[in-house]
């Protein structure tokens, strides 16, 4: 399946934190008669681009309480076979072959930035907190996509994300499985839903949910903090398209997206989520786009 609309959910924004924790549905398939038929969606032969710009709104920080409004945009291709998208500030590339009409893996590298509280925060006690580095991180997905599992032009993704910070910010690895399912309402309609959840190991939980105890010195409203790796959080989302073509595959589409992420175990209890922010975390995106 190509990507041929617009997903701003977590997705090409620069935001200070939260929005490279959720996750973003797929691309929909689109329902009608077979290509090429009369009235049948356009031909899938050829390469494919969206380009778009949205607006959303996240968490300041992750498991902060505090939110921003976020202008943005966004690029999405399947190039030579090759499908190209980002989810939140992570570049994926998918190569993975078609086993079957019905049957496709999901493989291929990933390379995204982390901007969490890297700059100033709207809380004025969490931001005399010393500022993070920028993480760098590279790995690599894996999955497997089912088709046609209610109508000729649904999806179900199972993947697995693995990827590690090589710039020191927090010098550790994220993992992060995921499954999405995908249904076209109308030639010009789609919705899609998804779960997933990240666990990561005891350097990011203490870069970016611990206190130590110089932090503690500085911040004495907070206390030292110290905690392990584990199970991070969970996210829930739901994504509506609209085409305001013909078909969902060219020209302009609508779009509206909500996240809602939990925080779970130690990251919920830091001080930054239980005293300062929140451990529930919501993501809300609209936009515009173009596929040509």
């Amino acid at each position: 399946m190509r990507v041929t609309i617009l997903l701003l959910a977590s997705a090409g924004f620069a935001l200070p934190a939260h929005a490279q924790d959720s996750m973003v549905v797929e691309e929909p398939p689109i329902t009608g008669a077979p290509a090429g038929a009369p009235g049948g969606p356009p031909d899938l032969s050829g390469d494919i681009i969206t380009i778009g710009l949205g607006g959303a709104i996240g968490p300041d920080y992750s498991g902060s309480d505090d939110y921003r409004v976020i202008p943005g945009g966004i690029i999405r291709a399947q190039v030579s076979g090759i499908s190209i998208v980002n989810r939140g500030l992570r570049l994926y590339a998918d190569v993975g072959p078609d086993i079957s009409d019905t049957v496709s893996l999901n493989v291929g590298p990933i390379a995204g930035v982390r901007l969490n509280r890297t700059g100033s925060v709207a809380d004025e006690i969490v931001d005399r907190l010393p500022d993070r580095d920028v993480a760098i991180e590279l790995g690599g997905f894996a999955g497997v996509t089912v088709k046609q599992l209610t109508n000729p032009f649904d999806s179900l993704s199972f993947r697995l994300d693995a990827y590690h910070d090589v710039n020191g910010a927090h010098g550790d690895t994220i993992i992060s499985p995921s499954i999405d399912f995908n249904t076209p309402l109308s030639m010009k309609a789609f919705v899609g839903v998804g779960v997933a959840a990240e666990f990561v190991g005891d350097d990011f939980a203490s870069t970016y949910f611990g206190i130590s105890p110089a932090e503690a010195l500085l911040v004495p409203e907070l206390g030292e903090y110290q905690l392990d790796g584990g199970f991070k959080s969970w996210s829930a989302s739901l994504l509506f398209g609209h085409s305001l073509e013909e078909s969902i595959l060219e020209g302009w589409s609508v779009f509206g997206a909500a996240i809602y992420t939990r925080l779970q175990g130690d990251f919920a209890d830091s001080p930054l989520v239980a005293d300062r922010g929140n451990p529930n975390q919501f993501f809300l995106a609209a936009g515009i786009g173009y596929t040509f």
